[in-house]
């Protein structure tokens, strides 16, 4: 298990590490659109959030070996659900492969952030990628 540590994406708020890595999977811990050069909320728009949360998600998985498209499973938390249909639209930009996704409606976020997400990355090893699997 190998911890992760950029100064591409912002600082961890608490104890906890911005991700890890763990064997072939990557877990990122959740992303606010946190500026990492100022240490602040990039905007109050929640698009410009968005765009920073993914950015600061993509860093960390980065550093970790992997990529957005390696991501498997997000978590997205928003704080207004009238907010959901342009941060849905920002989203699918990055995530075209459409990977698993659940969506929190919080009552608040640390910082003052209107968006957050957090990811789960899958990179397979070069021999799994020539099994050949059965359907049933």
């Amino acid at each position: 298990m190998k911890s992760i540590e950029t100064i591409s994406a912002p600082k961890a708020l608490g104890p906890y590490s911005q991700g890890i890595v763990a064997d072939n999977f990557c877990f990122v811990s959740m992303q606010l659109g946190i500026d990492p050069n100022t240490g602040k909320i990039t905007s109050e728009d929640v698009a410009k959030q968005t765009e920073r949360v993914i950015k600061n998600v993509e860093a960390i998985l980065v550093e970790g070996g992997f990529s957005l498209s390696d991501v498997v499973r997000t978590t997205l938390y928003i704080l207004d659900l009238n907010d959901f249909q342009t941060v849905n639209e920002i989203y699918a930009k990055y995530f075209t492969h459409k990977p698993a996704r659940s969506l929190v409606v919080q009552k608040d976020m640390p910082a003052g952030a209107k968006v957050a997400l957090d990811a789960i990355a899958y990179r397979q090893e070069e021999e799994a990628e020539n099994l050949e699997y059965v359907t049933r």
